[in-house]
Formats: C-alpha cells, structure tokens, sequence
C-alpha cells in the first residue's frame, strides 16, 4: 500500500513539473521579445534561401482562436490557440550568383561575351507587413499548415538575363527534409512588380491595389513598359483569396491588355493555382496582323490584313508542359471569315519544339486577304500592319522577305479550308484545301488543292527555311528578316480542264470563247522573298488550250490585215474557230524561254517568241501573225511586246512587208514537244487541234 501511494505521489510530482514547465514555457512565448531573435532567424534564412534575408521592422507572435475557416477544428481541438505571426519591413536580397550574370540592360546594348557586370541594387522582394496563423497540432505530423498567409504592400524586382539566369530561383536543399508545407490560401493587398527580362527584351511594371466593393473581385491591377521594344500597356482584376488547395474553387481573372494594335480581354478563372491545373476563360483577340502575336505567344502565324477573333480557351499548365485548347473561334480575317479549333503543346518534357494542331475553315475567303502571306499587298498596307514598306515603286514581284528565323520555333499540323475564295469580281475557285506541316524549319502543303472554272488545281509545294542547314533549335532565334537564312523551294502545279471564260469573265465582252486549259509547272528556286524565289527559279512551265471562238477581227488587227478589217468593220465581225494554243517555256535562274508558243486557228497560225526575265521584270516578246489565206493589203508585220511587268509596251515592226500571200510556218518551234503531250492525253480527245498540230511538229521533225 505504501508504495503504491508513493507511486502516485511521484507521478503527481512529475506531472506538476510538466504543468508547470508548460505553463512556464507558454507564460516565456506570450511575453517574449520575439525581436531580440531577428538576427537568429535572418541568418538562418539567409543561408536556406542563398541570398540576404532581414526583418528590419517589428517581429510579434500572438496565440489567438481560430474563429473561421475550412481549417478551424471542432471540440476540444477547436479551443487551442494558434500562434500568430506578425513581421514587418521584410526584405529579400539578390542572390550572390547574380554578380557574374548579365544585367539585362547591358545585354540590349552589348552582346553577352562583352556586357559589363554590373549587381542590381534593387532588393528581389520588399513586403511591409506579412502575417499568418500555424496549426499547433499539425506540427505533430511535422506538418506546417498555414491557413491564410497574408502580404500588404509588397513589391518585387524580378530580372532574367541574357545567358538565361534569374534572381526569382531560390537555392534547392540537398536533402530531403521530413517536414511539409501546406500553405492553402494567399491574400494580397496592394503591391508593385517591376520585372526585366534581356531575353525578351522586357522592361514591364505592375501596379495592385485592393477593391473592398466589387463582390467578384478583390484586386485590380495595371501595368505598362514595354515588350521587344514596343509600347505595352494593360488592366484587370483578380479575385481577393487566392486558393493553394482546394481542387474545384475557381479563381477569378479579368484581363485586357495591349500591344502596340493588338488588343487581348479575358475573362474567366484558374482551378488550382498552385499548380496552374486547369485555365477556363473566354478569349477576344484583334489587331493589325497575326504575325503580331509571336511576341507575346511565341506561336508563330502568318502576316495577315486586320483580324478578329473569340473563343473558348482552356489550359492544363504544369511544371514542364503546357498544354492549350482554343476552341470553337470564330473571327474574321479582313474581310474574309474565320473558323475552327487548334491545340498547343510546348512539349519541353520531350525535348521537341511546341506544335500547334487543328482545323481552321473559311465560307467566303477574300483573294486580298491572301496577299499578305505572301507580301503582295501595297506599301500603305504593309505599314498600317506593322512591317516595313519594301516594295520599289517599279517592280510587280513582292520583295518583302519571309521571317524564315521564326519557322524552327515551333512545328505544326494544320488542316485549312475554303468553300469559296472570291475577287472584286468573282473569281471561279470553290473548295480549297490543304494540309500545311511545319516541322525542322520546312513548310509542306500536302497539296494545295481547289476547284477552278469548272476545272481543278493542285500544287505540291515545299519551303526549307533552313539555308541548307541542319538547325534544329527550339531557343529564341534572331528576329531579322536580314538575317533569315534562304529559303530552298520546290513547287510543282498541275491544272486540268480549266475554262478559260470562267476565269477570265471579261472574255465575255471581247467576244472571245474558248475550251479547256490544262497545264504543269515544275519549279525549284532558292531565295527569301516571291522575288527572289521566282528570280532564281529553274525548271518548266507548260500549258495548252484547245478548242473555242476568237473574234475575226481581232486576230485581223493582230496581223494589221488593214484592207480586210476595214471589210469586217463595214460587214460585221464573226467568230474564228481557235484549234490550239499551247506554250512550252525553259525556266533557267529565272529566265523563262519559249520553246514552243503557238496559237492556231482557221484564219491564221500565230507564232511567239523570245524570252521572259523574273528576275528584271522585263518582257522580250515577239508575235509574227502568219494569215492562211488571201489578205488584202495585208502587212502581216511582226509585234514587239517590250518593257517591264507594270509597264509592258506593244510595238508595230514598220519596215517589214509580206511579199507573201499566205501559208503557214514550218512548225521548227514544236521541237522538242515532249513536255506537251501529256497535256494532250488529259484533253478532250486526241483528235483534237492541239494534237493535230503536235502531230504536224512531229512529221516536219522528221
């Protein structure tokens, strides 16, 4: 009995010197100067975060009830205080390696290998006042949970320089530690954000100040400074709690933001923004070109006229991939419509460039709106959509460079179509389609196919942007036109059963009817520009016409037959059967040679030759009508088509007779005749005039 009193009594000891030490130790933590262990915690954080770490203000910590809140505990676990933590005037220095990194502002001026260095002296963050609440019992777990971390009056001084390093990337431990950190909500009070980035030439400041009257929104936001050298400038407003944990509570964004014409609004919400899990907001885009938008997205789009669009943009970011879906758009592109769905991915964790998937479609597609890709619209356009105006005043080809640099930043897979594509006065082409691949820099169209004047077209074309190089890089290239490597070109065209009335619908008033057109081209050329491709461009181009009308008089004032058009235009004109025209040229560094150019019809045999220059623009024609028959006063004196593609100029040889009557040529311009006769296999029939007339070439051959 004694001794189990006395073990009672000693337990009753020990208990009340653990009372009493708790109570002891609690009575120390509510009244200690929690300041006098600044300099503990600052040293200690200064070497967990490898950069300066002060609390210059006052340090308290205060146990206070939790009255409110997905955390707050029920029964007894409810009535523990919570220690409450209070600092101010908080700053958070530069890292140390920053002194052997590049500032970005000597990187804009100088290459990296030169620029000065040079330790910037703003602090990475200044917060005036931080506070938040621990869970007592989750240090049982070895767990700090923190409810609600607050921040008033912060800023941040974010910089990346140009050999890739930043000061927001805080030293990683080489351990693993057994302790957690639930942080589940963050609140944050007005703040500034002054971020430089050398890479993409940055300069950018944000403004944040708390709005205590909109009930969707607890903050709104400005900023402005520029982004590659250009003005830019936005707004919006962000929800007041930021959730960390909760998987379905959506947070609510509001945005619009300009540069230089294009113009970003968005409106939705973020699920899980610690993770940046899930992105779900409507988008409306409009500016002066697509190609606007490669700054800011890094996608890369063509030049295009004023466009506009809205959609359904939904996101799932992660650590390493980011993957878009911008769904169900509609816009318009000048004047032409604009539909359809695409899907990016930046495929980092792959080690593969971004690509960019879907379809895009249009009903009615504008031929203006096209002239753009390729830099055929006028100088005024060119400089209303941002680029320079380039195109000399005498020259037709567009010289405006392709941005080939761009081309291996990302790959794509893009299916587009058309139902109609239309000029001032409508032009025959229904059903356009192709497939366009981007991949390693090269450009495929797989074909390029449509309907045209009751005949088709197709063209197998392929760019490669890397000037005969191997770059596969997925880094931010040079973004000169100056400095984009040649473009290697290969294009090959094929046009079948195409009428010539519908697709030329003024031929109707010249009186002029005709049958099919068929075609080939097969080109290959190496340049930067439609210029400079076509004036480098080798291969041929072929094309035969067979059957239709021409107006008498027309071929009559072609071969200056004067006595004979002085009768038609007293006893009326009449239409003159056309057997063929076909034409066979030799493209060489972009000269195009006629081999064979003839047009054949019951009154006469008209023969053209000489030479069309790309390169110069320049045109070197001669047209020598031959009549058929009997011509009174008939002069039958060639035609000199000279000058340049906008300025060509017809001349009269007035010092050449026919001392003949008539009779046709001994057809010495159908040798070679290869190239055309599988245009004849796709005619009508062979027994039509242009097969007769290759069957003419092919005897005087012999």
């Amino acid at each position: 009995m004694k001794s189990h009193k006395k073990i009672i009594r000693i337990s009753l000891i020990v208990l009340a010197t653990i009372v009493s030490l708790l109570a002891l130790s609690l009575l120390i933590l509510l009244n200690m100067d929690w300041n006098r262990a600044k300099p503990w915690l600052n040293e200690r954080a200064s070497e967990a975060l490898g950069r300066p770490f002060s609390i210059r203000g006052n340090l308290a910590l205060s146990w206070e009830k939790q009255l409110s809140g997905p955390e707050t505990a029920t029964g007894w676990r409810g009535r523990i205080p919570w220690p409450h933590l209070q600092a101010q005037d908080i700053h958070i220095g530069q890292p140390a390696t920053m002194s052997t990194s590049t500032p970005a502002s000597a990187a804009e001026k100088k290459p990296a290998s030169t620029a000065v260095t040079q330790l910037p002296a703003e602090d990475v963050a200044e917060i005036n006042e931080v506070s938040f609440s621990l869970n007592p019992l989750a240090l049982l777990d070895k767990r700090l949970e923190i409810p609600l971390l607050r921040f008033q009056n912060s800023s941040l001084s974010l910089q990346r320089f140009a050999d890739g390093s930043n000061n927001w990337t805080f030293k990683k431990s080489t351990s693993t530690s057994p302790w957690k950190l639930e942080l589940h909500r963050l609140v944050l009070s007005q703040g500034k954000l002054h971020f430089v980035d050398a890479i993409r030439h940055a300069d950018v400041s944000a403004d944040i100040e708390s709005l205590n009257t909109d009930a969707d929104y607890g903050i709104s936001w400005t900023l402005q400074g520029k982004l590659y050298g250009e003005k830019i400038t936005g707004s919006g407003k962000a929800g007041a709690i930021l959730s960390l944990q909760s998987q379905t509570q959506p947070f609510p964004i509001m945005a619009q933001l300009q540069m230089g014409q294009t113009k970003i609004d968005v409106e939705g919400s973020v699920t899980k923004p610690s993770e940046l899990a899930a992105v779900d907001m409507r988008l409306h885009i409009s500016g002066n070109s697509m190609a606007r938008l490669y700054p800011l997205t890094g996608i890369v789009l063509p030049e295009t006229p004023e466009f506009t669009t809205a959609g359904h943009l939904t996101a799932t970011l992660g650590k390493i991939d980011n993957h878009f879906k911008y769904e169900k758009f509609t816009g318009k592109v000048g004047s032409s419509d604009l539909a359809g769905s695409l899907d990016y991915q930046t495929r980092k964790a792959r080690k593969l460039r971004p690509l960019l998937q879907g379809n895009m479609s249009s009903q009615v597609l504008q031929s203006a709106d096209l002239a753009p890709l390729v830099g055929a619209d006028s100088n005024a356009n060119k400089l209303k959509r941002g680029t320079t105006a380039v195109q000399p005043g005498d020259k037709l080809l567009p010289v405006e460079a392709f941005r080939t640099e761009r081309w291996r930043s990302i790959d794509a897979d893009v299916n587009l179509s058309a139902g109609k594509l239309i000029r001032k006065k409508e032009l025959p082409i229904h059903k356009l389609q192709t497939r366009l691949i981007m991949k390693d820099g090269v450009i495929t169209m797989l074909p390029l196919s449509f309907e045209l004047a009751g005949g088709q077209m197709q063209a197998h074309i392929t760019l490669d942007g890397n000037g005969g190089t191997t770059k596969n890089s997925t880094s931010e290239l040079e973004d000169s036109p100056s400095h984009a490597p040649a473009i290697h070109a290969k294009m090959r065209v094929t046009a079948r059963h195409i009428q010539l009335q519908k697709l030329i619908p003024t031929l109707a008033t010249s009186k002029l009817t005709v049958g099919e057109i068929n075609a080939d081209a097969n080109l290959a050329a190496t340049g930067n520009s439609v210029a400079s491709l076509l004036g480098a461009a080798n291969g041929e181009v072929s094309s035969m016409l067979d059957h239709g009308t021409v107006s008498k008089l027309l071929l009559e004032e072609m071969g200056l037959n004067i006595g004979n058009i002085i009768l038609t235009r007293m006893a009326g004109d009449k239409q003159v059967r056309l057997n063929c025209m076909l034409s066979d040229f030799s493209v060489t560094n972009g000269e195009m040679n006629a081999r064979s150019f003839l047009i054949d019809t019951d009154e006469a045999l008209i023969e053209i030759t000489g030479s069309i220059n790309l390169q110069k623009e320049d045109l070197n024609l001669t047209i020598k009508p031959n009549s058929k028959g009997l011509r009174i006063l008939s002069l039958r004196a060639p035609l000199y088509v000279r000058g340049t593609f906008l300025h060509p100029n017809v001349s009269v040889d007035k010092g050449v007779l026919a001392l003949r009557a008539g009779g046709a040529i001994g057809l010495a311009l159908l040798s070679p005749f290869a190239a055309l006769l599988p245009l004849v296999n796709t005619g009508p029939d062979e027994s039509s005039g242009c097969a007769t007339l290759l069957k003419s070439g092919k005897k005087a051959e012999k």
